[in-house]
């Protein structure tokens, strides 16, 4: 269920519906199916789904961390892969962690500051957010920021404590969080059941082979690892001399 043939059959069904939208079109829709990627490990795993979109003239939004440990937006690297995925037509947003804080209007202030600083540094505006990891009070509060759009705001997720696959809400909400597809699968019945749906993937779990749950963290571990290894052969002249010895059979 996570290879990029998997996805593909996703997109075509979704393009077959003609309902494909932003979140400002969906605000403009009685029907609407939205396409959301939060980035959580990989950069170039992010950039890799959006070629496999690409290739079937399908764009979506990919939302980034700024307080992630496995990635760096702002490294001339992933700065030069996100330009070049909004140059393309993808839209790029902001994965707001939540990092401890519960109290809504400073949650709502450092939205804004992060959008601000992430839009200066990429040199493109940023106007739509997804939150990491939201807390139901998070939900509850249903987030609204003048000129910003939050991609669990009621005009797009439903919040209700509790839901199973068989909820019946005004939107529908699919996500496959944990390497599991929750509350249901994009399928042609899924998707030709609800009026309004947003659909939810992390592009690290997403690979041309489509791994299972363990070999999926093997291999992202693995690319990492190499990661590691080149950026401290880029910086450091006299690691050289030890680099084969790190580079794994």
């Amino acid at each position: 269920m996570f290879s990029f043939d998997d996805y593909r059959e996703i997109i075509r069904l979704i393009k077959e519906t003609g309902l494909q939208a932003t979140y400002e079109e969906a605000l403009q829709r009685d029907s609407f199916i939205i396409m959301r990627h939060d980035v959580e490990y990989s950069v170039e795993r992010a950039q890799a789904l959006s070629k496999v979109e690409e290739s079937m003239d399908f764009r979506s939004a990919y939302f980034f961390q700024w307080t992630n440990n496995s990635y760096n937006i702002l490294s001339r690297k992933n700065r030069d892969i996100l330009t070049d995925m909004h140059e393309r037509g993808q839209y790029i947003g902001l994965h707001f962690a939540l990092n401890g804080m519960t109290d809504i209007e400073m949650i709502k202030s450092r939205i804004v500051q992060e959008m601000e600083m992430l839009s200066n540094m990429l040199g493109f505006e940023v106007r739509w957010f997804s939150i990491h990891r939201p807390s139901p009070d998070v939900l509850a509060a249903n987030i609204k920021i003048p000129g910003i759009l939050n991609a669990y705001q009621d005009e797009f997720f439903s919040f209700c404590p509790n839901t199973t696959p068989e909820t019946v809400l005004p939107v529908k909400y699919m996500s496959d969080a944990n390497h599991i597809w929750r509350y249901g699968y994009p399928d042609a019945d899924a998707i030709g059941s609800h009026k309004k749906i947003q659909i939810l993937t992390h592009p690290f779990a997403w690979t041309r082979q489509g791994y299972d749950n363990f070999n999926n963290f093997k291999t992202l571990i693995d690319e990492k690892y190499l990661e590691l290894i080149n950026s401290i052969d880029n910086e450091c002249k006299d690691f050289a001399q030890y680099r084969d010895s790190f580079i794994k059979e």
